[in-house]
């Protein structure tokens, strides 16, 4: 590989660990041609871009990139593929769903939102993680519960004086 050609990966690389906060570093190594087309297909389906790049190529990025990357340095033996995604959780959703058919990929690190998740045993913690979109969500959730308590309690209330009122006209009537 020529000099230009290492330079553009790396200069690639660097692009997208700015556009994204979060990028998952697996092993994908050992898996066929074909296997390693779905993995790309399901990963695509989901808005995740793998790239499969050395490991010396990904570390001179990560140096050269705005943060500092040096824990997920141990992990970069082997064969690595990066992922990189606008959520969080979804790589590892990707992962988790595409391991239920393969071995592989196979998790070697992470970084999310300034944390970094090290071995494939951090996959089901990754997982778990919710979206900002999620956390949104569920702040809104909780927020509507004791509006929506006081409203429904207004209502029952409601009807209850009124069915005491009903009652006792009724009453004075007869």
């Amino acid at each position: 590989m020529k000099r230009e050609e290492k330079e553009q990966i790396i200069n690639g690389l660097i692009e997208q660990l700015k556009e994204t906060n979060h990028f998952y570093l697996t092993d994908i190594s050992d898996l066929t041609v074909e296997t390693t087309s779905k993995l790309r297909r399901l990963c695509f389906s989901k808005n995740v871009k793998l790239q499969v790049a050395k490991n010396s190529l990904i570390q001179k990025a990560l140096e050269k990139s705005e943060g500092d990357y040096s824990e997920l340095f141990g992990v970069l033996k082997g064969s690595s593929a990066i992922m990189f995604c606008e959520t969080a959780n979804v790589p590892a959703k990707v992962i988790k769903e595409f391991r239920k058919t393969n071995s592989k990929p196979i998790l070697k690190g992470a970084y999310v939102e300034s944390s970094f998740f090290i071995g494939d045993s951090q996959l089901d913690s990754l997982v778990k993680l919710k979206s900002k979109n999620e956390l949104i969500g569920d702040i809104i959730a909780i927020l509507q519960s004791p509006a929506k308590n006081v409203i429904s309690a207004l209502q029952s209330g409601g009807n209850t004086i009124a069915g005491i009122v009903k009652t006792l006209s009724e009453r004075e009537s007869k």
